[in-house]
C-alpha cells in the first residue's frame, strides 16, 4: 500500500511506513507513487521508442556539416555519422540512468534538438571555429548552469514562477510536441511559398502510405486509450512500425528527399528490417573539445555572448519540461514543484556539460518522456530502463533505425492532448495571468521554441503587473528572469551595438 511518508534528500524511504515491496520498490518508491514494476518497465520502453530518433537525427544535424575550418565532426574531411550516433546514444543512456538513480524522476535526457542546430549553424560554422571549439563552449555553459544549481539560484528562479504560469508552460509544451508529431509525420507540412506557412499533407491533401501509417497509429492509440488499455501507446507504436515494414516491403516507397522528388516517402527512417542487427560502436569522439579555443578563434566578447545564448535556452527549457512531466505524472506539490527538484537540475546541468565533452552537443531533458508517463511511469526506474536501452542502442543501432517517424509520432500527438487538458487550471478571467499564459502556450508551437514561449510569458507577466501598479507582487527573481529574456530576445541588436558579428 502507498504511504504518506515524504521523500528524504536521497529519494529513498524514511523507514517506518515505507512500501513493503522489494529493493527496487523501496528505493524508487514505486508503490508509494501508485505505480508498478510493469508500468515502469513499459513506460521506460515507450519513452525510449519515442525519442530513439535522436540517435539517427543528431548525426544528420551535427555530423553532416563542416566547421569554420572545413572539417567535419571528428576532424575528418567526410562525415563520421557512426561515431556521432554511438556517442549520442552513450551520453543519453548514461545521463538518463543518472537521472533515474539520483533524482528518482521519470525524465530522460539526450542531445537537445534546436540546441544542436544552434551549435552547428550558429557556432561551429563561424570563421576559424572548429567543432572542438564549439563543444568547448557547450561544456562551459553546462558548468555555469551547474554552479547556478548548486548555489540554489536556478531552483529559486523556478520557485518564483507563478503556479498558473507553470501550468501554461506545461500546456504550451503539450501543443509543441503535438505539432512536432504532426510535422515529423508529414501530416502537416511547410509550404515554402505563399502567405500560408503550413498546410495539410501535400498541397493541402493527405497523400502517401506513410501518412496512412501515422493515421492508423494515432487512431489505434486513441481507441486503446478510450478502452483504458494499459499499454496503449506502446501497442500503437509497435503495430504502426510493423505496418510500416509491411507497407515498405510491398510498395517500396523509399525515403522522402530534400529535393522534393518523393514528398510522400518515409521521414527519417525507411522501415526495413536490417541485414545486420549488431555493430561495434566507436566512441572516439569522447573528449574532442577545446575548453578555451573559441576565445582565440572568435574573440572573448563573441564567445561570451554565445555562451549566454546557450545558457538561457538550456536554463529554462528543462524547467518547463520537468514541470510538464510532473504535472502529467501527478508528482507536483501545491506550488507546482516536482520532488527532488535540485537533483533533477543537477543531473540536467551535468548532462549539458557531458554532451559537450563527448562532442555531441548539449544534452537536456526530453519532453518525449511524457509518452512514458502516459504509459504509467512515475519513478526513476523508468529512466533507468530508458537509459539502458540507449546504451544497448550503441550496439544495436540498426534496430533503432527500424521505427520511422510515422510510427513513433502518433504517441507525441496523443501525449500533447493529455497535457493540453491542464489548461483548465488557468484563470482566463484575470488578464494579468491569462495573457502571459496565452503567449506562453501559443508561442511554443508557433516559434518551435520552448524558450521563446517561456520568455514571452515572463516578460508580459512582469509588464502587466507593473502597469497595473502591482510591481511589488512580482518576485525579484522573476524580474531578473524577465530582464534576461529581454536581453535574450534582443541578442542580435546587442551584438550589433557592440560591433560583434
Amino acid at each position: 500500500m502507498a504511504t504518506t511518508s515524504t521523500p528524504n534528500e536521497t529519494g529513498t524511504p524514511d523507514g517506518a511506513g515505507a512500501p513493503s515491496g522489494g529493493l527496487l520498490d523501496r528505493y524508487f518508491r514505486i508503490t508509494e507513487r501508485g505505480s508498478s514494476l510493469a508500468r515502469e518497465l513499459r513506460g521506460g520502453l515507450v519513452t525510449f521508442v519515442t525519442m530513439a530518433y535522436i540517435v539517427v537525427l543528431n548525426p544528420l544535424i551535427i555530423g553532416t556539416q563542416a566547421d569554420g575550418t572545413g572539417a567535419f565532426l571528428g576532424g575528418g574531411d567526410a562525415p563520421a555519422l557512426a561515431k556521432v550516433a554511438a556517442a549520442t546514444a552513450l551520453v543519453a543512456g548514461t545521463m538518463t540512468i543518472l537521472m533515474g538513480v539520483v533524482a528518482n524522476y521519470p525524465l530522460a535526457l539526450a542531445t537537445g534538438l534546436g540546441l544542436n542546430a544552434f551549435v552547428t549553424f550558429g557556432i561551429a560554422k563561424l570563421p576559424d571555429m572548429t567543432w572542438a571549439d564549439a563543444m568547448g563552449l557547450v561544456v562551459i555553459e553546462g558548468l555555469i548552469i551547474l554552479v547556478l544549481v548548486l548555489t540554489g539560484f536556478r531552483e529559486a528562479v523556478f520557485r518564483a514562477v507563478p503556479v498558473q504560469l507553470k501550468t501554461a508552460i506545461s500546456v504550451g509544451i503539450g501543443l509543441f510536441i503535438a505539432i512536432i508529431g504532426f510535422v515529423d509525420a508529414g501530416f502537416v507540412r511547410r509550404t515554402g511559398t505563399g502567405p500560408v506557412p503550413v498546410e495539410l499533407g501535400v498541397g493541402g491533401f493527405l497523400a502517401g502510405w506513410p501518412t496512412v501509417v501515422f493515421v492508423v497509429g494515432l487512431l489505434l492509440i486513441a481507441v486503446l486509450l478510450a478502452r483504458r488499455v494499459k499499454a496503449a501507446i506502446l501497442i500503437g507504436i509497435v503495430v504502426a512500425t510493423l505496418l510500416a515494414i509491411l507497407v515498405e516491403a510491398v510498395a517500396g516507397i523509399g525515403p522522402s528527399t530534400a529535393d522534393g522528388k518523393n514528398p510522400t516517402g518515409w521521414g527519417l527512417n525507411v522501415p526495413v528490417w536490417p541485414d545486420k542487427v549488431v555493430e561495434t560502436p566507436n566512441f572516439d569522439l569522447i573528449g574532442e573539445f577545446s575548453l578555451l579555443g573559441s576565445f582565440s578563434a572568435i574573440g572573448a566578447v563573441t564567445a561570451i555572448l554565445l555562451i549566454f545564448t546557450l545558457l538561457l535556452a538550456d536554463f529554462f527549457d528543462t524547467m518547463g519540461t520537468m514541470v510538464a512531466i510532473g504535472a502529467e505524472a501527478d508528482l507536483l506539490d501545491e506550488e507546482g514543484t516536482p520532488p527532488n527538484t535540485e537533483r533533477i537540475l543537477v543531473v540536467d546541468s551535468l548532462a549539458a556539460a557531458a554532451g559537450g565533452a563527448a562532442a555531441v552537443s548539449s544534452n537536456t531533458s526530453y519532453i518525449e518522456s511524457a509518452a512514458g508517463v502516459g504509459e504509467g511511469a512515475r519513478t526513476g526506474l523508468a529512466s533507468v530502463v530508458t537509459g539502458l536501452l540507449f546504451l544497448l542502442a550503441t550496439v544495436f543501432a540498426p534496430l533503432v533505425a527500424i521505427v520511422p517517424y510515422e510510427a513513433a509520432t502518433p504517441a507525441l500527438v496523443v501525449v500533447g492532448f493529455l497535457m493540453m487538458t491542464q489548461v483548465k487550471g488557468i484563470d482566463w478571467d484575470d488578464i494579468e495571468i491569462a495573457l502571459p499564459a496565452f503567449l506562453t502556450i501559443v508561442l511554443m508551437p508557433f516559434t518551435y521554441s520552448i524558450t521563446a514561449g517561456i520568455g514571452a510569458g515572463f516578460v508580459s507577466f512582469v509588464v502587466l503587473k507593473a502597469v497595473r501598479g502591482k510591481a511589488r507582487e512580482v518576485h525579484p527573481l522573476t524580474w531578473v528572469a524577465a530582464v534576461l529574456f529581454v536581453i535574450y530576445f534582443a541578442i542580435d541588436p546587442i551584438k550589433a551595438l557592440l560591433g560583434v558579428s
